[in-house]
């Protein structure tokens, strides 16, 4: 059974506590599921890379595919599998841009390489070549060969607010155990209920 708290950001914490420890390869990936302009549904995956009371946050190019899908619906949802475990946890809620401060903070954390390849990459646009690619971040490269790089325009972060969270563990015979936690806006308190399988 899942031990229900009344905080859910707790329960999660101590979810992604546990996969930080046993999942072998990037606990924090995460499906991210958006919608496009004429209603299509996308999902892919991406990186959480903070959460707190103010939501779950993950950062991409503001001109790539997802991040059009966001500025035009500013609506998303997560989901977080973590099969060592067992486990899934399902978010669902509006998103909006982190502040240009949070982005040049986290910006600067990232290793060389990928703050070029944030420059370099038309993300999700059509690609000539592997070529045209290398020789957009040789490009890069030498334009910032000494100092601090500092973030493109274009790229930034993202803070999904759940207004639906689900916890979900693995039971034998397909009798899973689902946690749900729903409040009708960011701030309300939560109420609880488990589901059926």
């Amino acid at each position: 059974m899942i031990r229900e708290k009344s905080d859910p950001l707790a329960l999660f914490g101590d979810w992604y506590a546990e996969a930080a420890t046993n999942e072998p390869n990037d606990p924090n990936a995460v499906a991210l599921a958006t919608v496009g302009p004429d209603g299509t549904p996308a999902v892919r995956m991406v990186l959480l890379k903070d959460y707190d009371p103010a939501g779950f946050v993950f950062y991409t190019n503001c001109e790539s595919r997802k991040g059009q899908h966001l500025q035009a619906h500013a609506k998303g949802a997560l989901l977080f599998h973590w099969k060592s475990l067992r486990r899934q946890v399902r978010l669902e809620g509006p998103v909006s841009q982190t502040t240009p401060q949070e982005a040049d903070a986290y910006f600067a954390t990232r290793a060389r390489g990928s703050q070029i390849g944030a420059w370099a990459s038309d993300q999700s646009r059509p690609l000539e070549s592997r070529f045209a690619l290398e020789k957009r971040v040789a490009e890069y490269t030498a334009r910032h060969v000494v100092g601090t790089v500092p973030r493109p325009v274009h790229w930034s972060g993202f803070r999904l607010q759940p207004l639906l969270i689900e916890f979900w563990q693995d039971g034998a015979f397909r009798l899973h155990d689902r946690l749900e936690y729903r409040r009708g806006a960011p701030g309300e308190p939560w109420t609880t209920r488990t589901l059926y399988p």
